[in-house]
């Protein structure tokens, strides 16, 4: 792991967790994000073990982002599956 990857898992989770308003209701199948110094940890309500939680720069994120909004990982999405 680089010094930067290092850094991001050595801050703390002691944010606010946000999950996707696609999430069902229910909290079941829900992936958490919070933001932490120099990027960001994702983490699943169902893993309340916060030593889990993936963690990612801001580049990475953005990598990621961008990559979702231009359709790169629709063929992922089964057909007929629905929120």
């Amino acid at each position: 792991m680089n010094d930067r990857k290092d850094d991001l898992y050595a801050a703390p989770l002691n944010g606010e967790w946000e999950k996707s308003s696609f999430s069902a209701t229910n909290g079941g199948n829900c992936v958490q994000i919070m933001p932490i110094a120099g990027g960001v940890a994702f983490g699943d309500t169902k893993r309340r073990d916060l030593d889990g939680a993936l963690r990612f720069t801001d580049r990475e994120m953005l990598a990621h982002i961008l990559a979702v909004k231009a359709g790169q990982y629709d063929h992922l999405i089964p057909d007929g599956t629905e929120l």
